[in-house]
């Protein structure tokens, strides 16, 4: 049985029902990511990633360092002066 049913409209937009909506903690604004899964369309919210979610998909197997707030000013600094150096 069906959660909530739309209509398409000429210009191929719907609109979202409420239960689904609420369902998935979206709301104006929202990006909706659309997959086709074997017979179905599957309806997801996108962008939901953690940092750590990322590194995981990168390197996989590693953990993450820790990188100490002095040390991400120090990066920076060291990067400002490369950059601007006088010539």
């Amino acid at each position: 049985m069906a959660i909530a049913k739309s209509k398409i409209t000429a210009q191929g937009q719907i609109s979202v029902p409420v239960e689904i909506r609420k369902r998935l903690g979206v709301g104006p604004g929202s990006t909706l990511e659309w997959d086709e899964s074997e017979d179905q369309v599957v309806v997801r919210r996108s962008g939901r990633h953690t940092s750590t979610d990322v590194h995981a998909a990168l390197f996989a197997g590693k953990e993450p360092t820790p990188t100490g707030a002095t040390d991400v000013k120090e990066a920076i600094r060291t990067y400002a002066r490369k950059k601007y150096a006088r010539r």
